[in-house]
C-alpha cells in the first residue's frame, strides 16, 4: 500500500464525511466548579442588588492602593443561567469601579483584563448574592446604618417571595444567620422603623451616615409621641393625624448630620403637638420623657454603677428644673445649652426602682461577684481569646452589643414573682438559704402558695423531714381537675423514693400538660398555671434539687 502524502492526508480530512452535521455552538457553557478565568471590563457588571448606595469611604485609598499594586485581591464573579455578561458575586462593586475608572484614565491594559475565580450561580442566588455582599461590605469599609436596614429589607422580599409567605422578624433573623449574615432581631425591628418613619423625611441625614443609636432615638420619640398623641388627641377635631405631623416636623432637619440634633426635632415636635392640642408644653414633654424612659428600660441592657453617686443637695432636688416655652412657630433650641438643660428632667421623669427583696448596704466585693458567677454556672461554655476577638469584632461592624455572661449574671434580673419570699432569680442560691432547714422552709411556702391558686392551701403541711413539705389527699375525687392537678403535681415532688402511695391514684398524664402549656381547647375546667406560679415551681425544683444534694453529702459523710 502507498505511503499517504501530505496533501492527501488533507484531502481525505477535507472531504465530505468529516464536516459538521449539527448546528455550531455559540458560546461555551459556564462551568459547573469553580474555576479561575480572565474576564474584561466589558464583560463584567456590578450587582444590582449591592446595598452600598453611597460612596465607599476608603474609595480614595483602595485606588491608590490599586493603582501602585494592581488587583491584588480580584472579586469573585458569577452568572445568572441565560445571562450575556458576569456579574460580580460578593463584595467587588467599589473595586469595579475603580478599575473602572483607571482604564478611563490610564488605558494600562492590566486594569480592563482582570483574573477573576468564577463560581456558579446557585440554587438560591439572589439571596446568597445578597447576603454574601452585606457579610462582605461590614468587614470591608463597613455600611451605613441606612444601608444596612434596606439590604434587609431586600433580602426580607427576597425570602417571602421564595416561600410565598410573609416573615416575622425572628424568622427574618434565623434566616439570615443560616445564610451567613447573623442579626438580632431587635436589630431588625429598628431598621424596619426607620425605613418605614424615618427614611422619607430625612433621606439626606440617614445617607449621609446618621448613626445607629441617633435613628434608634428618633425611632423611640416617634412611638412615645404618637401614645400622647393618641391619649391627648382623644375626642378633638384636629385638622391633622400623627404621622403627617410627624414626617412634616422630622422634614425640616433634613440638612447635614454634622448639624442635627434629636433633641431639636423634639422639641420642635412638642411645640406643634402643643398648639394642636391645646395641651401645656411641659405637660406633654413629660408624658413623652416617661414613655421614651420606659421603652429604653425594655429594650436597653441595664448598666452596673461604676461608682456610687453623690446625693444631690436637697434644694436642687426638690425643685425641677425649669423649661423654657418655645417662640410659637418655631419651638426650636436657639444653642446647646437647651439640650444640656433637658438632662436633668429626663433623668428625674424615669421611674424609680422597684426595692430589692435582701438591700445591700455595702457594695459587692470581689468574692462575692465570683461566687454569685459560679453559681449560675451549669456546665462552662469552652471559649479561647480569638473566638471571642473574633465575636467582638463582627459585633463591632454590626453595631450590636454582644451579650456577655459574666455581666449578664451580675446586673441582669431574669424574672420577678412575689410573695413571703420573693425571688429574683430562679438559679442562684444566697450562702444565706444554702442550709436544709432554710431550703425546706422556703420549699414548704413556694409549695403553699402553689396550692393557693387551687385554694388548697389549707392541704399543705410544713415538715423538717422530705422536701420539706406534704400534701393531704383527704377525697381528692372531690376536688375540680384543676385543684386534682395541682396537688397531685406537688404530691410527686413531695414523695421520696419507698413512700406509700395515696389510697386513690392521682393521674397526670391527661392533665399536667394543660396546667403547665395551657389547653389547645380551652378546656374550662383546667385553666393554666399562673406565670407567677410557674415561676414559684421553677424556683421551688432548682431548691428541691440543692435540697438533696445536701442530704446525699451528710449521708455519704456520716457512712463513711
Amino acid at each position: 500500500m502507498a505511503e499517504l502524502t501530505p496533501a492527501d492526508m488533507a484531502s481525505k480530512l477535507l472531504a465530505e464525511g468529516f464536516q459538521r452535521q449539527g448546528p455550531a455552538a455559540r458560546t461555551l457553557s459556564d462551568p459547573i466548579a469553580d474555576t479561575p478565568m480572565v474576564v474584561t471590563l466589558d464583560e463584567l457588571r456590578p450587582y444590582e442588588l449591592d446595598p452600598r448606595i453611597t460612596r465607599n469611604p476608603l474609595y480614595d485609598e483602595i485606588k491608590a492602593s490599586i493603582r501602585e499594586r494592581g488587583l491584588d485581591a480580584p472579586p469573585p464573579i458569577t452568572r445568572r443561567p441565560d445571562a450575556d455578561h458576569y456579574i460580580i458575586r460578593n463584595g467587588g462593586n467599589t473595586r469595579l469601579a475603580i478599575l473602572r475608572e483607571l482604564w478611563s484614565e490610564t488605558k494600562d491594559e492590566r486594569f480592563f483584563r482582570i483574573s477573576c475565580l468564577f463560581r456558579p450561580w446557585p440554587e438560591r442566588g439572589e439571596i446568597i448574592a445578597l447576603t454574601g455582599h452585606l457579610a462582605e461590605n461590614e468587614l470591608h469599609g463597613g455600611l451605613t446604618f441606612i444601608e444596612r436596614a434596606l439590604g434587609i429589607e431586600k433580602a426580607r422580599e427576597l425570602y417571602e417571595q421564595e416561600n410565598s409567605k410573609p416573615l416575622s422578624q425572628s424568622e427574618l433573623a434565623r434566616r439570615l444567620a443560616a445564610d451567613g449574615y447573623p442579626i438580632q432581631q431587635s436589630h431588625i425591628s429598628r431598621m424596619q422603623d426607620t425605613v418605614r418613619y424615618l427614611l422619607p423625611a430625612i433621606p439626606n441625614i440617614l445617607y449621609g451616615g446618621l448613626g445607629r443609636h441617633q435613628a434608634e432615638r428618633l425611632a423611640v420619640l416617634r412611638k412615645a409621641a404618637e401614645w400622647a398623641w393618641e391619649t391627648r388627641a382623644q375626642g378633638k377635631a384636629l385638622p391633622t393625624d400623627f404621622t403627617t405631623l410627624f414626617h412634616e416636623v422630622l422634614a425640616q432637619f433634613d440638612t447635614r448630620p454634622d448639624a442635627f440634633t434629636a433633641q431639636r426635632v423634639q422639641d420642635e415636635l412638642i411645640g406643634q403637638m402643643s398648639d394642636l392640642l391645646g395641651i401645656d408644653y411641659n405637660a406633654l414633654e413629660l408624658d413623652i420623657v416617661n414613655v421614651e424612659s420606659r421603652q429604653r428600660a425594655v429594650t436597653s441592657p441595664p448598666s452596673l454603677p461604676t461608682e456610687p453617686s453623690t446625693p444631690e443637695p436637697a434644694s436642687m432636688s426638690a425643685t425641677p428644673p425649669l423649661r423654657l416655652q418655645p417662640l410659637a412657630g418655631t419651638h426650636q433650641a436657639a444653642d446647646v445649652t437647651k439640650e444640656s438643660q433637658s438632662q436633668p428632667a429626663i433623668r428625674q421623669a424615669q421611674p424609680p426602682k422597684a426595692p430589692s427583696a435582701a438591700p445591700s448596704t455595702h457594695a459587692p466585693s470581689e468574692g462575692d461577684e465570683e461566687h454569685r458567677l459560679q453559681g449560675h454556672i451549669v456546665s462552662p461554655a469552652a471559649s479561647t481569646e480569638r473566638l471571642q476577638a473574633i465575636q467582638q469584632l463582627v459585633a463591632e461592624h454590626t453595631g450590636e452589643d454582644r451579650p456577655d455572661f459574666r455581666d449578664s449574671v451580675l446586673r441582669a434580673i431574669p424574672v420577678q414573682a412575689g410573695g413571703l419570699f420573693p425571688i429574683s432569680d430562679v438559679w442562684y442560691i444566697e450562702p444565706g438559704l444554702d442550709t436544709p432547714d432554710g431550703l425546706r422552709t422556703h420549699i414548704a411556702q413556694f409549695a403553699h402558695e402553689i396550692a393557693g391558686e387551687a385554694q388548697l392551701a389549707n392541704r399543705i403541711e410544713a415538715t423538717d423531714a422530705g422536701v420539706g413539705f406534704t400534701c393531704h389527699l383527704d377525697d381528692p375525687s372531690s376536688l375540680p381537675t384543676f385543684g386534682r392537678t395541682v396537688l397531685a403535681l406537688l404530691h410527686a415532688l413531695s414523695q421520696r423514693q419507698g413512700a406509700e402511695r395515696p389510697p386513690q391514684p392521682l393521674d397526670l398524664e391527661a392533665t399536667l400538660g394543660a396546667l403547665l402549656l395551657g389547653s389547645a381547647l380551652g378546656t374550662a375546667d383546667i385553666p393554666r398555671l399562673s406565670d407567677t406560679g410557674l415561676v414559684k415551681l421553677f424556683r421551688l425544683l432548682r431548691l428541691a434539687r440543692r435540697l438533696m444534694d445536701l442530704d446525699a453529702d451528710t449521708t455519704s459523710g456520716s457512712t463513711t
